[in-house]
């Protein structure tokens, strides 16, 4: 699924406002939400950190996982900084847009694969280990291994012999 939010310093209002847009139909980005949040609440919160930030600007109707918001905040921290939209080359200087793509963080690479591959290789020289070769050869060459075999199903010699002789 992609997804777009529109990140807007409001001076007039002191606030930050975030839209947020899914693609639901192909190709449509639709609203889904709207956060505004007062500008005091946000200069603390970015003074406090990332954590303290992304916290803040997540709400019950806009939750966004923790890639997105930590990319929101980024641009929020941008917004509000010195050096930020202002220094930017054309468009509004306190709007941004960031678009997400489910798509992109599944081809993230992962160290998990590689953690598995690896258990799954000690698992196989574990067993291999479980029986030495000298233990595997002598099991092979012992021809009453088979004949010693203690089963709790037995099965009289007579019964057998009438099973066969009535076919």
């Amino acid at each position: 699924m992609r997804q777009k939010y529109r990140i807007l310093r409001n001076d007039e209002k002191n606030e930050l406002i975030i839209r947020e847009y899914a693609e639901l139909d192909k190709e449509t980005l639709s609203f889904l939400c709207e956060e505004r949040f007062k500008r005091g609440d946000v200069e603390a919160a970015i003074a406090k950190g990332g954590e303290t930030l992304i916290s803040a600007l997540r709400t019950q109707n806009m939750y966004p996982p923790s890639l997105y918001a930590k990319k929101i905040a980024e641009m929020v921290k941008e917004i509000y900084s010195a050096d930020g939209p202002e220094k930017r080359e054309g468009g509004d200087k306190h709007m941004t847009e960031v678009f997400f793509d489910d798509v992109e963080f599944l081809r993230i690479p992962s160290d998990e694969p590689e953690i598995a591959e690896e258990t799954e290789e000690k698992a196989a020289d574990d067993i291999d280990n479980l029986l030495g070769e000298d233990e595997m050869e002598d099991n092979l060459d012992d021809k009453n291994a088979i004949k010693n075999i203690k089963s709790s199903v037995k099965i009289a010699d007579e019964e057998s012999l009438n099973a066969e002789g009535n076919t």
